[in-house]
């Protein structure tokens, strides 16, 4: 350590540069992904400066993206609008819940009604003012009876939302809610105008840092910088431009070339060769980002639990986070609750591959073998068909024919994801349980994609929610935790880090929160560019 910090004084003051610090940096024994981060730490107390375009590489446009917020499943629909538009609250770089078009809330001492107050002075790019009806319209735009937005089940506990003023909203739920001011950080409720009859204009107006000047589904859009932005300090650059690149190597070589400035999801199959490049930063946090395998618990075979069982026993969590991720992430235990997320319980016992429990729960399940259709892709993460082939792999020691079925990476979130009976799934973090409980495993949540239904996972959700004693709500989590990887019918191999890459002259503080990846997906809005470089 002493040997290290003395190379970060030497790179600080001038007497090595970027080049020779990485390399004795990993002689020290230190990644060359971590080497080429340290390496850049001294940009990281620069003072933000305007100028330049931003051009960003993303891994998931689809020609189905909608600017409707109750569509939001893709990587490109987060940050679109996270650059354009904004939220109430806003996870920070250092990992809590802040202001951002709200600037203040307060709950009832049951916390069931919450108050937010909204900034004075924000305006839409058209030069209307954000008002409270505002935003109970745009929340309200994910409620009612046979809402389809990935967000309503978020508000499912939501009995009212009203304009007590201009600038108040209160929120009233049927039972308590301490996470309220996290669930409103979710991408799906950003903030758009009301049309006047109880709808929303989500044609592309907002409040955030840019203006949508183009946008062509699956291929790009193009902004320019908002000049009554409300934050001080923020989307410093002229303008945006956000590119659909599918291909990893693709997003790689754009970031080498200088065609991108910054890339998402780079291979980590590579990152380390990527990173020894003099062009390029390479970056990496660990999140609360997840490979999900979701099997519909409804259909058979997987509407047996034993089925269910022989599939999770039969993956090789250590191997694939070796030979898929490189090691960059952590083994899963079948349920979302990252170590890095409050309420993790490391008590679990970790599930381990294990063929010959896997061939017991299908003697159990009266079968002898077991064949079924895996449907995958590239999208859900960079390797994800060499996971699947992986996977496949595994199996068959415990009689488990997995045939590999590679889907089209073009909509794959519209047509393979909660369509197929058995997919390879990623979810991004979420900052409580409660959120990712109550999207992804809550029985009537529309983005239930096993299909389970657990009446006591239901009940201990709602009591989790509303309970204010936190030794009493660990408790309760813990048991989600457990019913999660015991019952349901998803199999959560790994937690993925976050690595992506950047052009050395892009500069941000020196915190980076770990919601999302690039900064919580909002690069456009914290980042800026090096003096000089424009």
């Amino acid at each position: 350590m002493t040997a290290l910090n003395d190379l970060k004084l030497a790179a600080l003051d001038g007497r090595i540069d970027r080049r020779d610090f990485i390399r004795r940096a990993t002689a020290l024994g230190v990644t060359a992904a971590a080497a080429a981060t340290l390496a850049d730490g001294a940009a990281l107390a620069e003072t933000p400066r305007k100028g330049g375009t931003f051009r960003l590489a993303v891994d998931d446009g689809n020609t189905t993206d909608s600017l409707d917020p109750a569509t939001y499943e893709s990587t490109f629909q987060i940050f679109l609008p996270r650059a354009i538009t904004g939220n109430l609250t806003e996870i920070t770089p250092d990992n809590t819940v802040g202001p951002d078009a709200a600037e203040s809330w307060e709950a009832s001492p049951d916390a069931k009604s919450w108050v937010f107050r909204l900034r004075p002075g924000v305006e839409f790019h058209n030069g209307k003012s954000f008002t409270a009806e505002d935003a109970v319209a745009s929340l309200n735009h994910h409620r009612g009876e046979g809402s389809t937005s990935g967000g309503s089940a978020l508000l499912s506990n939501v009995t009212d939302i009203v304009a007590e003023d201009a600038r108040t909203v209160r929120i009233d739920l049927d039972s308590g809610s301490a996470d309220l001011p996290f669930v409103m950080t979710d991408y799906h409720f950003v903030m758009f105008p009301s049309d006047g009859e109880g709808g929303i204009d989500w044609s592309g107006t907002g409040l955030g840092g840019y203006v949508l000047d183009k946008f062509e589904p699956g291929i790009e859009a193009l902004m320019t910088r908002n000049p009554n932005y409300f934050k001080e300090g923020k989307a410093n650059f002229d303008a945006v431009e956000i590119y659909s690149v599918a291909d990893v190597n693709a997003r790689e070589a754009g970031v080498q070339t200088g065609r991108f400035d910054a890339m998402i999801e780079a291979d980590p199959k590579t990152v380390d060769l990527l990173a020894q490049n003099e062009g390029v930063t390479v970056e990496e946090i660990s999140s609360g980002t997840h490979v999900s395998l979701p099997m519909h618990t409804d259909v058979a075979p997987f509407d047996d639990l034993n089925v269910r069982l022989a599939l999770k026993h039969a993956v090789d969590r250590e191997g694939a986070l070796d030979v898929v991720l490189r090691g960059h992430g952590t083994v899963g235990n079948d349920h979302p609750i990252a170590p890095s997320m409050p309420y993790h319980d490391p008590s679990i016992e970790q599930r381990a591959y294990d063929p010959d429990k896997a061939r017991w729960h299908l003697r159990q399940a009266g079968l002898d073998s077991l064949a079924v259709d895996f449907s995958t892709s590239d999208v859900p993460f960079p390797g994800g068909v060499d996971f699947s082939v992986f996977y496949q792999e595994s199996a068959k020691p415990a009689g488990i024919d997995l045939n590999v079925v590679r889907e089209s990476e073009d909509g794959y979130w519209s047509n393979v994801w909660l369509v197929a009976p058995f997919c390879l799934c990623a979810w991004g973090p979420r900052p409580t349980p409660d959120m990712i409980f109550s999207l992804g495993y809550y029985g009537a949540a529309p983005w239930n994609d096993a299909h389970w239904k657990n009446d006591r996972f239901d009940e201990l959700l709602i009591q989790a929610r509303a309970e204010l004693d936190d030794t009493l709500r660990a408790e309760m989590y813990s048991e989600m935790q457990q019913l999660v990887r015991d019952d349901a019918g998803t199999i959560v191999p790994f937690f993925r880090n976050y690595i992506w890459a950047t052009a050395p002259h892009v500069r941000h503080a020196a915190n980076v929160s770990g919601e999302w990846t690039l900064d919580g997906m909002r690069a456009p809005e914290r980042w800026w560019f090096a003096e000089g470089s424009v």
